[in-house]
């Protein structure tokens, strides 16, 4: 069955794949005119004024975007980063910063296509998302693209946003203070339980808490951690730009690396941790108070800003200059076999070389609230997809066995849960994908009309 997953996967992510992700990513970010990086400051002002909701909707803009962050600020950034770094050598971030510029663009499209696509259920609650984009915007021949997105959302959930969060926070856990992974599961399912009682309104008021609290912390830490090796980044940059074209030789614990292992990598990592074009964060997007979509996209769109081009820029910067990257410690199981260290392992390494006897509690706590914030972010999108296969009373049952899932993906092996994970997205995001391309006029056209005119034409 592994053989067989590693298969699909090589296909899944192989070159077509990526490929239609820079392509849809390219040819939005062109169409738009660069609107996402030219109004990066113009996000942050619809963020700060629309922090507190205005217009229909069931969360605030800035709670959707931290309910949005939630979901993608999580294993990605300390773990995702690491292995990328650790499978394609250090050229894999910079394909990672290339994905998430043209992510930006992709990201906003999937948001203002949310709200602009977006209805009521039987609740009379706003719900929206590709699969909600794909039937209203596409029509009834694409109902069936529609179906499939909701399909592979729901299981994705629980790869990148359960099983691969839980594995994580309990590999850290254990290795960082010798808690058994079957307690870490159980005390984390608990956990979010209790907040899955409320709903989306009670996930967005933990994420508007936690997010903006331990993404500062994260930054902070790890700006500390590069004015340590503040001789060293000069250097490391020059590495990431050499070995972005050039393979990567072997050395130290690190095996080599190839260009293309570096593309594949950062790229698949990166859309990993940013979600720009799985379709995921549109569906958060889709609850906001809000009655522009233009302003909603240009606040979604800060979400693959924060996520990839801070943080996870910041996690390999201090990977890479503090040359953990290379390091294989012979009490290390994978070392012993000849493999040097990879995940959360080589970011804690790379952070207690920096703060000795401190920096690898940064990262086991950093992962644990990431991964904790993650898991309830991408409770609300397999619920949101189980509801559009099942409709609303199907939600109860989605949580019980999303509950449930916790403890059982957190005594699993990391490399497997990873795997699953990354073939889920792709299957995932080729729907969506595909959707964003057919739609694009329509982004094109809300957009024109309210830089011109300051609104867009009525939501359907």
């Amino acid at each position: 069955m592994l053989e067989f997953i590693k298969t699909i996967n090589g296909w899944a992510w192989g070159a077509p794949m990526l490929l239609l992700i820079s392509i849809t990513g390219l040819y939005l970010t062109l169409g738009l005119k660069a609107y996402p990086i030219r109004n990066i400051k113009r996000g942050f002002v619809y963020l700060w004024v629309n922090r507190e909701g205005k217009g229909q909707g069931e969360i605030s803009g800035f709670n959707a975007l931290m309910t949005s962050l939630s979901a993608t600020i999580g294993t990605g950034n300390i773990a995702g980063v690491a292995t990328a770094i650790a499978s394609g050598g250090p050229g894999a971030l910079f394909w990672m910063w290339l994905i998430a510029l043209l992510g930006m663009a992709t990201k906003y499209a999937e948001a203002v296509l949310a709200v602009h696509y977006r209805e009521r259920n039987e609740k009379g609650q706003y719900v929206g998302g590709p699969m909600y984009y794909i039937r209203n915007g596409l029509g009834p021949k694409f109902r069936w693209m529609a179906l499939l997105f909701a399909f592979f959302g729901m299981l994705a959930g629980f790869g990148i946003g359960n099983g691969v969060q839980a594995n994580s926070v309990a590999d850290a856990l254990h290795g960082g203070f010798g808690i058994p992974e079957w307690v870490t599961g159980v005390a984390i399912a608990v956990l979010v339980g209790l907040v899955l009682l409320g709903g989306i309104r009670r996930i967005s008021e933990v994420a508007g808490k936690l997010v903006p609290f331990m993404a500062i912390a994260y930054i902070l830490g790890g700006l500390i951690l590069l004015v340590v090796f503040a001789d060293r980044v000069p250097q490391a940059v020059e590495l990431i730009l050499h070995h972005a074209f050039n393979p990567t030789a072997a050395m130290g614990g690190f095996a080599g690396a190839a260009v293309w292992a570096a593309i594949r990598f950062g790229v698949a990592r990166g859309v990993f941790s940013n979600e720009a074009g799985l379709g995921s964060a549109p569906i958060a997007h889709a609850a906001a108070q809000t009655d522009s979509p233009v302003r909603q996209g240009s606040i979604a769109m800060l979400g693959t800003f924060i996520d990839t081009i801070i943080i996870c820029t910041i996690t390999g910067l201090v990977i890479v200059a503090s040359g953990a990257w290379q390091l294989c410690p012979p009490e290390i199981a994978e070392c012993v076999a000849g493999k040097g260290l990879s995940g959360a392992n080589l970011t804690s390494a790379a952070f207690a070389l920096g703060l000795p006897g401190i920096g690898n509690y940064i990262v086991t706590l950093g992962l644990a609230i990431f991964a904790f914030t993650t898991i309830i972010g991408w409770s609300f999108y397999g619920e949101k997809c189980t509801e559009y296969l099942f409709g609303v009373k199907s939600v109860p049952i989605f949580r019980i066995i999303w509950v449930l899932a916790i403890p059982i993906g957190a005594t699993r092996e990391l490399d497997v849960a990873w795997l699953i994970a990354d073939t889920l997205n792709a299957m995932m995001a080729l729907p969506n994908l595909v959707a964003l391309l057919l739609l694009s006029p329509v982004v094109f056209k809300l957009t024109k009309s309210f830089l011109n005119h300051g609104s867009e034409p009525a939501s359907k």
